[in-house]
C-alpha cells in the first residue's frame, strides 16, 4: 500500500473519530502539564489519563494528520474534561497556558514590587531587589534614568508561571512606553521639559494626590514653583530620601537627610528621577497643570485647600489644624 493510500486511510478514520468524539460536551476543568521536549504519545496520554480526551490513539493520528504534532507547547494548562479534540488542539498549540496576575498599584516604589515580582518569578526577594536596584537596569532596559524606578508601570498583568525576572521587567516597560502617545510628546515638547523630567513631577503628583480629580491642580502648584525658581517642598520626596513613609515628617527629620537630592526642601528643582510609579492620570496632570495656586495643604478627608499666597496658606492650616494629625501641606 502507497504512502499516499495510507494518509488517505488515516485521515477518513480521522474524519470518522472527529464525528464521534470531537464535539464539545465540557465537564469540569483540570490540570494538566505538558513538560519541555514532551513527545506526542507523552502528551496523549496525559489528556487521556485526566479525561480531557477519548480515544487517544485516534487523538494521536488526527495530530499527526494536522501536523500539529510539532507545535505543541510546554506549559500549564487548564483544560475541561470531554473536551473536543478541536478545541484541546487549540489550545495546547497556541500555547494557552495558565496564567497568574500581578498586580502593581499606582504609586508603588521598587521596594515594594519586588516582593510581587518575586512571587510571580519564583525568584528570591533579595535576588529582586538586586536587580532592580541596579544602576545600570535603566539603561539596559531604555528608560530615562536614573535607574527604573518610575518605569514600571503600575497595571495588573498576567504571566506563565516559571516568567523570568527580565521577561516581566520588560513587558512593564513597555506597558510604560505604550502611555507615551504622540500626543502627549507633543504636549511634552510643548512644555519644553524632558521625559525624565514629567515622570518624576508626575511620580510626585502621584504621591500627594488622594483623589484623581485634584491631581492637575497639585501639579499647578509645582510647575508655578518651577517657573519663579521656588523650592517644590514637596514631602513625599523627603519620604523617599528618608526610605519610606513616616505617620508625621518633622524638620528635624527633613534637616537629617539635607544633603540629599531628593530632600526637596533644600535642594533646587526637581530630583534625580521619579520617587515611585505614577499612573496614567498623574502622568497627564503633570503635562496639563491646571491654575495659579502657590500651595496647598490636606484636609482630614484627603482633598486639598489651594491657596496663593503664604497667608492664605497659613490661614488655611490653622483652619484644620486639630481635625487631622499633621495635616500634610505644600
Amino acid at each position: 500500500m502507497s504512502r499516499r493510500q495510507l494518509t488517505a486511510i488515516a485521515a477518513i478514520v480521522c474524519v470518522a473519530a472527529i464525528l464521534m468524539l470531537s464535539w464539545d460536551r465540557p465537564g469540569a476543568p483540570t490540570e494538566v502539564t505538558v513538560p519541555p521536549g514532551a513527545t506526542l504519545s507523552q502528551v496523549a496520554d496525559s489528556l487521556s489519563a485526566r479525561g480531557i480526551i477519548r480515544g487517544r490513539a485516534l487523538f494521536e493520528l488526527y495530530v499527526r494528520v494536522r501536523r500539529a504534532d510539532r507545535k505543541i507547547k510546554a506549559g500549564r494548562y487548564e483544560l475541561a474534561t470531554s473536551s473536543s479534540w478541536t478545541s484541546t488542539l487549540r489550545r495546547i498549540t497556541r500555547g494557552e497556558v495558565v496564567t497568574e496576575p500581578l498586580t502593581i498599584p499606582e504609586g508603588f516604589m521598587l521596594a515594594q514590587m519586588a516582593p510581587r515580582i518575586a512571587e510571580a518569578t519564583g525568584a528570591s526577594v533579595d535576588s529582586v531587589e538586586a536587580l532592580l536596584s541596579d544602576p545600570g537596569l535603566g539603561s539596559d532596559l531604555g528608560v530615562p534614568g536614573p535607574g527604573v524606578e518610575g518605569y514600571l508601570f503600575p497595571d495588573t498583568y498576567r504571566f506563565a508561571g516559571g516568567v523570568s525576572v527580565t521577561t516581566v521587567l520588560e513587558e512593564m516597560v513597555e506597558r510604560y512606553r505604550a502611555v507615551w502617545t504622540p500626543e502627549r510628546r507633543v504636549r511634552l515638547e510643548e512644555l519644553g521639559m524632558t521625559e525624565r523630567e514629567i515622570v518624576t513631577l508626575a511620580s510626585i503628583v502621584q504621591a500627594e494626590a488622594r483623589h484623581l480629580e485634584e491631581m492637575p491642580r497639585i501639579s499647578g502648584v509645582y510647575h508655578n514653583r518651577l517657573e519663579i525658581g521656588w523650592l517644590l517642598q514637596a514631602d513625599p520626596t523627603v519620604l523617599y530620601a528618608l526610605g519610606g513613609y513616616r505617620a508625621r515628617l518633622l524638620y528635624a527629620a527633613i534637616d537629617s537627610v539635607a544633603d540629599n537630592p531628593y530632600n526637596t526642601y533644600r535642594q533646587g528643582g526637581l530630583p534625580p528621577g521619579p520617587i515611585g510609579a505614577p499612573g496614567e492620570d498623574a502622568i497627564d496632570a503633570a503635562l496639563n497643570p491646571i491654575d495659579d495656586f502657590l500651595f496647598f495643604v490636606a484636609r482630614p478627608d484627603g482633598y486639598h485647600v489651594f491657596t496663593r499666597s503664604l497667608s492664605e496658606h497659613n490661614q488655611a492650616r490653622i483652619n484644620i489644624r486639630g481635625m487631622s494629625p499633621g495635616p500634610r501641606g505644600s
